[in-house]
């Protein structure tokens, strides 16, 4: 698994793991727009362009690259339908449907000292 661009070795890895299992959360997480895209996938099935219309400033750039990584993740699910013009839905994966207590404890820390 990667985690970041050095990456840990295996020792580390074996003698640290609870950092690095915070380590591989992070990186998971990691991008300014990624837990937010993950939020609003929550509970529903998302069309490209609803995610697009939803962070607003977002460039189509960047949103392709974290929606990318977050699937290359196995965190959401891209499914492609044979249609004129190709409808493209997000929905989070079983793995990601467990990255959601993360982002309420997240958003209960945020209400209370934010």
């Amino acid at each position: 698994m990667r985690v970041c661009n050095e990456g840990f070795d295996k020792a580390f890895i074996d003698d640290n793991r609870d950092m690095y299992a915070i380590s591989f959360t992070q990186y998971v997480l990691s991008g300014r727009w990624k837990h937010f895209i993950l939020w609003y996938l929550r509970g529903e099935t998302r069309r490209y362009t609803e995610i697009k219309k939803f962070l607003g400033g977002l460039s189509q750039g960047s949103l392709t690259k974290h929606l990318k990584e977050l699937e290359q993740d196995g965190v959401i699910k891209r499914e492609v339908y044979p249609e004129v013009p190709p409808r493209v839905e997000y929905s989070l994966t079983d793995k990601g449907n467990k990255l959601l207590p993360i982002l309420e404890k997240m958003k209960d820390f945020g209400r209370e000292y934010g």
